[in-house]
């Protein structure tokens, strides 16, 4: 299993970044899979998760209305569309992805097996 992100960079306040997870090893409509972030001297949170139950996306309150998560079967790979970035939004972003079945908040909540994370792409955005 491989999971590799791209599409971090730095960025004005107000911009748009979207950020690609390559997954490899699985497919990303089989298992429960989303995006975390940590930034300096703060913990991981849950950004955005997709349940493998039945598709609903989860969006943690500080993103919602802002960013979209998708994922693309064809090329296996998940997206995180981020607009209006904020300056509050800087930190190393993770795509993650584990084959046991959960709703999609418990996923992001950290609830359960965390078995695979990609290295992270950084994103920064300043005021």
């Amino acid at each position: 299993v491989q999971l590799v992100e791209s599409g971090g960079e730095s960025v004005q306040a107000g911009k748009t970044l979207r950020l690609a997870c390559a997954a490899s090893g699985f497919m990303v409509d089989d298992w429960a899979i989303g995006w975390f972030r940590q930034a300096p001297g703060k913990e991981r949170e849950g950004v955005a998760c997709i349940s493998s139950n039945d598709g609903y996306i989860y969006y943690a309150d500080s993103v919602q209305g802002r960013f979209t998560m998708a994922l693309d079967k064809t090329k296996n790979t998940a997206y995180l569309q981020m607009n209006n970035l904020k300056p509050e939004d800087t930190a190393v972003y993770y795509c993650g992805a584990d084959p046991v079945r959960r709703a999609a908040y418990h996923y992001c909540a950290g609830h359960g097996p965390h078995a695979h994370w990609g290295q992270g792409t950084q994103v920064a955005v300043a005021s």
